[in-house]
Parts: C-alpha cells; sequence; structure tokens
C-alpha cells in the first residue's frame, strides 16, 4: 500500500533518513489516509533527537513548539509540520500531560504509548505500513480499541475517555467492550480536565453522525462534565404528544437536526429543565409549564461553565428559551416572531423545531412539520414581498419624527416600536405619508412639542 502525502512531507522525511535516522508519518494522517478521509495534519516521527533533527533540516525554518518533549515544527511555505522524536513517557500526575519524557530510537515503543490501536500505526515509502497493534485490522472492522491496558491509557490522560466517544461518534465505531468498560469506570477522573478541553472534544462529539448512539451508551460519561442531564434520564413524560422519555426524546432530535455545533447544543440542552417542571394533571397527562426560560438559564449557565463562546452561548439560551413558542402559519405571527427574535435566528429555530418534532410521538409528525414548512414559505413571501418587521424597515426615521415636532429622548423609540405594532398588526400600511399621519396624532394626543414646531 501507499499513502500519498504532501512533497514537503516526504523531502522532510527523505532528509532525516538522510541523515541516517528513521523517519514515518504517524498517528492521525496515517488513519485518515487508510480510511480515504482528507488530512488536515500530517505528523511526522523519527528516531532523530531535536538536535540531530537540526542538522538533518538545516534549510528549514523550525520551531521550537515542544522541544522538551521532543518536538520541533517545520515551516514550509505557510504549512507546518510537527516532527516528534520517539519518546515514551513518564507518570501523568495531572492526567494531562507526562510529568517527563525518554527519548528512545524504537519506533515499536513510541507507538505503544499511544491512545488507541488505529493511532497507532506509522508509514514511510521505504517501509510500508508499520502497525504493530492491529490499528489497521481495528479500522477495517469499526472497532476502537487501546493500545495495551484501557485503564492505564485512561489514567494517564483522562481526556482519552472523552477522545474515545468522539471517535466513535464522528467515525461510526464500536468501542470494544474492555476500553468501554474502562470508560465507564473511569469516568470521574474527567473532572480533573480543564473545561476548554471538554468543550473541544464536546463540540466534536456532538457533529459525529453517531453521537445519539455515543450519548446513550455513555450517558454516565457526559453527565461527569454536565451533571444538569441526569435527572433527564429515563424520566417518562406522560403526555400524548411523547413516546419517549425525556433523555430519548432529546437522543432523537440531536440526531434529527443538522451537525452544527449551536443547533447540536440546542437539541442536548432544550428539555434540560423538563423534570424540574414536571406537573401532572387530574387525568394523569404530564405538563412542563415553564420549562423553556428555566431551561435556557440552565443551558447558558451550563456553556458558560464549559467555556463555549459568547455568540454560541445567545444563540442556543435563545433557542431554548423560544423552543416550544407557536408557530401559527400567518403573515401577522411570522413578522412577530421575527421581530422577536431576528431572520437569523427564526431559520435556526425552524431547524429546533423541526427536529423537535421528529423526537415526538410520530401520530403528529405530519402535522407539525406541514405547519412548519407553511411557516417556511411564509418567510419565503414576508422576504420576497420585503414586509416589515423592524423598526429600521418603516418608511420613516427618528429625524422624521424630530422634524414632526416630537422631542429627542425615548419618545422617538416608543413612537417608532408602536408604529411597527400597527404595521405588523395589519393596521397601518408601511407607507411614509401613512406613518406621519398617525405621528402627528399620537405627537398630539401627547402634548409634547418642541418649541416652535407647528403640527400641521
Amino acid at each position: 500500500m501507499t499513502i500519498e502525502m504532501p512533497e514537503q512531507v516526504r523531502q522532510i522525511i527523505d532528509w532525516l533518513e538522510a541523515g541516517g535516522f528513521e523517519a514515518y508519518l504517524v498517528g492521525g494522517c496515517v488513519r485518515d489516509s487508510l480510511l480515504g478521509r482528507a488530512v488536515h495534519d500530517w505528523d511526522i516521527c523519527t528516531s532523530a533527537r531535536p538536535m540531530e533533527m537540526k542538522r538533518c533540516l538545516r534549510g528549514y525554518k523550525l520551531l521550537e513548539t515542544g522541544a522538551r518533549h521532543g518536538t520541533l515544527t517545520a515551516v514550509v511555505e505557510d504549512k507546518t509540520y510537527e516532527i516528534t522524536t520517539f519518546r515514551v513517557d513518564g507518570p501523568y500526575s495531572d492526567r494531562r500531560r507526562p510529568d517527563s519524557v525518554t527519548f528512545v530510537r524504537s519506533l515499536r515503543e513510541d507507538l505503544a504509548r499511544r491512545d488507541f490501536t488505529i493511532n497507532a500505526m506509522a508509514y514511510n515509502d521505504r517501509r510500508g505500513l508499520i502497525d504493530p497493534f492491529g490499528g489497521r485490522e481495528d479500522l477495517e472492522k469499526g472497532v476502537l480499541r487501546c493500545v495495551g491496558e484501557p485503564e492505564e491509557r485512561f489514567s494517564e490522560d483522562a481526556l482519552r475517555i472523552l477522545r474515545a466517544l468522539r471517535i466513535a461518534a464522528v467515525f461510526g465505531f464500536t468501542i470494544e467492550e474492555r476500553t468501554a468498560q474502562a470508560a465507564h469506570r473511569l469516568r470521574h477522573t474527567l473532572r480533573d480536565i480543564s473545561a476548554e478541553r471538554i468543550q473541544s472534544e464536546l463540540k466534536k462529539l456532538l457533529a459525529g453522525p453517531r453521537a445519539a448512539d455515543v450519548l446513550r451508551e455513555f450517558r454516565d460519561v457526559v453527565a461527569v462534565f454536565i451533571p444538569e442531564i441526569e435527572p433527564m434520564f429515563d424520566f417518562e413524560q406522560h403526555n400524548p404528544y411523547h413516546v419517549y422519555d425525556v433523555w430519548e426524546h432529546t437522543l432523537r432530535t440531536v440526531e434529527a437536526v443538522a451537525s452544527t455545533p449551536v443547533l447540536r447544543l440546542t437539541m442536548l440542552l432544550h428539555d434540560i429543565s423538563k423534570p424540574e417542571c414536571f406537573a401532572m394533571d387530574n387525568k394523569g397527562v404530564g405538563h412542563f409549564y415553564g420549562h423553556p426560560d428555566r431551561g435556557a438559564e440552565k443551558a447558558r449557565q451550563i456553556l458558560r461553565r464549559l467555556k463555549f463562546d459568547n455568540d454560541t452561548i445567545d444563540d442556543v439560551y435563545a433557542l431554548v428559551k423560544y423552543h416550544d413558542i407557536p408557530f401559527d402559519p400567518t403573515v401577522k405571527i411570522i413578522r412577530r416572531r421575527l421581530r422577536k427574535i431576528g431572520k437569523r435566528r427564526f431559520q435556526l429555530l425552524l431547524e429546533v423545531k423541526r427536529a423537535d418534532a421528529l423526537g415526538q410521538n410520530p401520530e403528529h409528525l405530519e402535522k407539525r412539520l406541514k405547519n412548519l414548512e407553511a411557516a417556511r414559505q411564509i418567510l419565503e413571501k414576508i422576504e420576497r414581498e420585503n414586509l416589515c418587521y423592524t423598526v429600521s424597515g418603516l418608511d420613516i426615521r427618528g429625524d422624521d419624527l424630530i422634524a414632526l415636532g416630537f422631542e429627542r429622548g425615548p419618545a422617538i423609540g416608543e413612537t417608532l416600536e408602536a408604529l411597527l405594532d400597527m404595521v405588523i398588526n395589519e393596521t397601518l400600511e408601511n407607507r411614509r405619508e401613512a406613518l406621519l399621519r398617525e405621528a402627528k396624532k399620537r405627537l398630539a394626543l401627547s402634548g409634547k412639542v418642541t418649541e416652535n414646531v407647528k403640527i400641521r
């Protein structure tokens, strides 16, 4: 077999080997090449120590990005390639990175310290694929397995537990039984991992095609860093619109929505406050009054704790808050919704509500999807006909009101908002003359006129 690599990478390997050292592609680039996936990072491992690398690669710009751990970064035509000395790791006292490393000349020893068999393969054109732990076979079978003892690998770096879940979700792999058992047993060690590292892996996990399956099997692992999800587990809804418990409904909505971070996070958290808002009426029907508002607040707290960016937090907060808002497919109602949340979030909300419907009782699905499609068509009509739903869309501005005699200050904004209300409610046309007439009436009724201005 042959792996096609960039010419710059081949030259780096050739220079290192010309200096009397071994050099290979290693890790994710080998795995992704075997899977036929695009490779984004080409990493190289070598028997050369950092000073020896410098001698072999004198013509390259080399950055000492991790020289203490044996890593230099070659910069070639604005691209970067990490080159790392074969090594074995010392103890991981912080469950994150080794306290020390020992450089070795053996490729097998280096591969033995890596997390999973599919990441413990190396390749160069002269020797072909080096696969001492059966990574290629595991790739072909779609199995994720730790190199050596799973508990030892996870004890070294607890984030490997979440990385296993992410790889399973993204690649559609099954986590081998002993590896899965170790992930469950050692899940508590994720508490030692920084929020930033958790957040990065969680986003990738949620984007995976098998995210829902992984969340279903490893919900106890995810609950370590989002304990707020636990009350959803096995919580029956006792409602004719639902045939699944709250957690299962959540998972079905996650897999039903597009795999963008905002949408996947929204579906993961949209019903997070249902258990605490549950009430059963005298007919035995469950209700969850207030759960969108409380859920939005809780979602914001969770995402802040996990160090998500403010734009993501604000979007998820709004989408959770409004995910249950009625969408009667009329121009008037849709304009009101657009006014409240804006066009971009309204479009996202359509996707959220569609996914929510797909996770509910199939008996009601057709009606709900038709309703959402009607709302989408009305949105297109509003955009096509340029129907106003914001103050900026009105055919007059604040300066026009000042020219009429309005005092500067809150009255300007209040009047524009009142005019917008009338336009959206279809009791006033969005024409300059009509808006000015209505504004004059309001000014006359208020009695607040700027000096020396007459109302005509």
